[in-house]
């Protein structure tokens, strides 16, 4: 088929006649599409694992709530003075990074 001035008019059957139809059937692309699918995998999954590990986090008790629950079962006799007062001082350091984070002092 011609154009107005007798140039051949390139025309394929629903696909552009810019050459673009030409870069989807080739190797190349489909490397590149392969590369952009696991890209979007990689991403994906980041997300998810950030995700749980915050709600991992969120859902660990505080130094403070710790010591609460330690002092609770001390006054009940399940726990001696001993193991009592080594809990404490392992929470200690604990408590003291969760009291900086906060802003108060202790």
């Amino acid at each position: 088929m011609e154009g107005a001035r007798g140039v051949p008019v390139r025309r394929r059957c629903g696909r552009a006649a810019d050459g673009m139809g030409d870069f989807f059937e080739g190797r190349a692309a489909e490397w590149v599409i392969w590369a952009a699918v696991c890209a979007a995998l990689i991403a994906v999954g980041i997300y998810v694992i950030g995700k749980v590990r915050e709600l991992s986090a969120q859902q660990e008790p505080t130094a403070h709530e710790l010591i609460a629950k330690f002092r609770d079962l001390h006054s009940k006799g399940e726990l001696s003075d001993a193991e009592f007062r080594e809990i404490k001082t392992q929470l200690a350091a604990r408590l003291q990074e969760e009291l900086k984070d906060n802003g108060e002092t202790g």
